[in-house]
C-alpha cells in the first residue's frame, strides 16, 4: 500500500548486509539511493578522491527546494568486524535474536540512518511537510581519514545551493537509555611530539654523556600535573594525556641520545590551536632553562572545539525526545570527534542517536524496540521542525 509505514528494520537489515567497511561502499549507498529516489528525493552520488587516498562514494539526497531546510547527516561506512568467528551472529548477516538486530553498523551508524530515512519517508507520506526541504548527507568516509567524505560533500552543497538551515548528525549519543543525551558540541583535539636531543654515552660514565631522559621526565611531570582551565558551562576542564615515551634504546648500559614524548590535548573553547602551542612552548622553555638540552616540537591538528549554543533548535529537539521517551536529555560535549566538526562551519548542528554501548565491538547490536523508538523521535523532530521552524 502506498501510504503503509516504511519498515526501518528491513532497511537496516539491507544496509548491514552490505560489507561497507571503510572505504568500500559495499552497496549501502545504492540501497539508500533506490529507497529515497522512489519517494521523491533527488539523489546525487558524489565520488571524491585525492592523490594517495582511496576513492570515496557519498550520497546527497534532498526533497524540496526552499526553506526551512533540515539535513540529517550520517555514514554507512563501518569499522572492520575483527575475527568474524568471535561473533555470536555473523557481522553482516543482520540476524534478529532475542529482540536484538545484530551486525556491524547496527548502532554506528546504519541504525540511525535507517531510522531517519524511515521517519522522513513516513513524514512525507502523511503530508507533514508542506514547505521547506529535507535532506540526507550520507558519507562513506567517516570511519576513515575523513578527507573525501563530509567535508567535500559540504563544499559541493555550498557551491550548488544546498546548504541546510539546521543539521542533525545521527551519532549514537545516548549513554544508558535512548534520549538521555544529545551532543551540542565537541572538544578540540591537538597532538604533540616533543623531542629532546642529548649525547649518547656509557652508563658507567654518565658525566661524559648528556642524558635526555631526566629532561623529558621533568617535562612530562610538569605538563601532566598542570591545569589547563576550569571548564565552561557546557564543557569539562580540558585534559592532557601522555600517550608515548620512547628513547629507542634496547641496551641497559647505554645512555640514549634522544627521548621523545607524545601527548594529546582535548580542549574546550577557551583554547585554540595557537594558544595551546604557545602553552607547550612555554613549558618547554621552563624545563630547558632548568635542565638544558636541545628541544624540538611538532604538532598535529585534529579538530577545533565548537558548540551549538542552546536555543530554539536545541530546545525543539529536546522537547521531541522528552515527549517520546519521557527523558529530558542532558546537553553534552563529551567524547571524541565526529563529522559535526565540519558541519558546524555551515549551520547549527547537534548529534542525537541510540545508545552507544556496543559500537565498534564484537556483537554490535540494537534492540528492535530502540530502533523503532529512535525512528519515532526523529518523526517528532520532523513534525515540530516543519510546523514551527526554529529561528
Amino acid at each position: 500500500m502506498k501510504n503503509a509505514p516504511t519498515d526501518s528494520i528491513t532497511i537496516l537489515q539491507d544496509l548491514i548486509r552490505c560489507r561497507s567497511v571503510t572505504p568500500a561502499e559495499g552497496g549501502a549507498l545504492r540501497v539508500l539511493e533506490n529507497l529515497l529516489s522512489s519517494h521523491g528525493f533527488v539523489c546525487h552520488r558524489l565520488i571524491f578522491k585525492e592523490e594517495g587516498t582511496a576513492d570515496v562514494e557519498n550520497l546527497f539526497a534532498r526533497i524540496g527546494t526552499g526553506g526551512p531546510h533540515l539535513c540529517f547527516a550520517g555514514h554507512t561506512d563501518v569499522v572492520p568486524p575483527g575475527e568474524e568467528v568471535d561473533w555470536t551472529h555473523p557481522p553482516f548477516a543482520a540476524e534478529i535474536a532475542d529482540g536484538f538486530l545484530y551486525g556491524r553498523g547496527a548502532v554506528d551508524m546504519k541504525g540511525p540512518v535507517a531510522a531517519f530515512a524511515t521517519a522522513a519517508i513516513d513524514h512525507l507520506k502523511s503530508g507533514g511537510r508542506t514547505r521547506g526541504s529535507i535532506s540526507l548527507l550520507i558519507t562513506g568516509d567517516e570511519e576513515g581519514p575523513a578527507i573525501n567524505g563530509t567535508v567535500k560533500v559540504l563544499q559541493w552543497m555550498r557551491d550548488n545551493g544546498h546548504l541546510p538551515d539546521h543539521c542533525i548528525v545521527g551519532e549514537p549519543s545516548s549513554a544508558d537509555k535512548l534520549g538521555d543525551t544529545i551532543k551540542i558540541g565537541r572538544r578540540g583535539s591537538l597532538s604533540f611530539a616533543v623531542t629532546v636531543d642529548g649525547r649518547q654515552g656509557h652508563a658507567a660514565y654518565p658525566h661524559k654523556a648528556d642524558n635526555p631522559i631526566p629532561k623529558i621526565a621533568r617535562f612530562i611531570s610538569t605538563i601532566s600535573s598542570a591545569s589547563l582551565d576550569d571548564g565552561t558551562d557546557h564543557f569539562d576542564p580540558s585534559t592532557l594525556a601522555v600517550t608515548s615515551v620512547d628513547v629507542g634504546n634496547p641496551a641497559t648500559n647505554v645512555i640514549p641520545a634522544r627521548a621523545v614524548a607524545k601527548f594529546n590535548i582535548r580542549f574546550n573553547p577557551t583554547h585554540g590551536f595557537d594558544s595551546l602551542r604557545q602553552w607547550v612552548n612555554e613549558r618547554i622553555a621552563e624545563t630547558k632553562a632548568e635542565l638544558g638540552g636541545i628541544w624540538s616540537v611538532a604538532s598535529s591538528e585534529g579538530a577545533e572545539a565548537f558548540i551549538t549554543e542552546p536555543g530554539a533548535f536545541v530546545g525543539q529537539v529536546q522537547d521531541a525526545i522528552e515527549q517520546e521517551t519521557g527523558l529530558l536529555p542532558k546537553l553534552s560535549t563529551s567524547g571524541g570527534t565526529s563529522d559535526a566538526r565540519f558541519i558546524k562551519d555551515y549551520c547549527p548542528v547537534l548529534e542525537f542517536g541510540p545508545t552507544n554501548a556496543t559500537i565498534h565491538q564484537t556483537d554490535e547490536r540494537i534492540s528492535v524496540a530502540e530502533l523503532k523508538a529512535t525512528q519515532a523521535v526523529y518523526s517528532r523532530i520532523l513534525e515540530a521542525y516543519f510546523n514551527r521552524p526554529p529561528q
